[in-house]
């Protein structure tokens, strides 16, 4: 996995998922620019209508004794990856989007 590739990483203790996009990873840790799984549809709804100011993703980083796994978020068969229901109900990338907080 690449930086800037978009992910799906689940934690121990305590048990989340997370989506984002990658940062980096190293033998301490992975950092990511994303949020818990359960939050998606409510950060996508938030994107297509705020109510102030844009929201980005926060940057967190998580040492590699609670990663249990990382997958890329990629489609299978004829589910869509998670990036592409973004792009597909906001009308743009999900790197598109970030690039306006770099």
């Amino acid at each position: 996995m690449e930086p800037h590739s978009i992910v799906v990483i689940s934690l121990q203790s305590p048990k989340e998922k997370l989506w984002g996009e990658l940062i980096d990873i190293s033998n301490a840790g992975v950092s990511v620019r994303g949020i818990d799984l359960h939050s998606f549809d409510d950060f996508v709804s938030q994107v297509l209508h705020p109510d102030g100011d844009r929201m980005g993703l926060p940057t967190l980083f998580f040492p590699m004794l609670r990663i249990e796994r990382i997958a890329l978020d990629e489609p299978r068969g004829s589910i869509p990856s998670l990036a592409e229901v973004f792009a597909k109900k906001t009308g743009r990338s999900l790197a598109e989007y970030l690039a306006q907080f770099a």
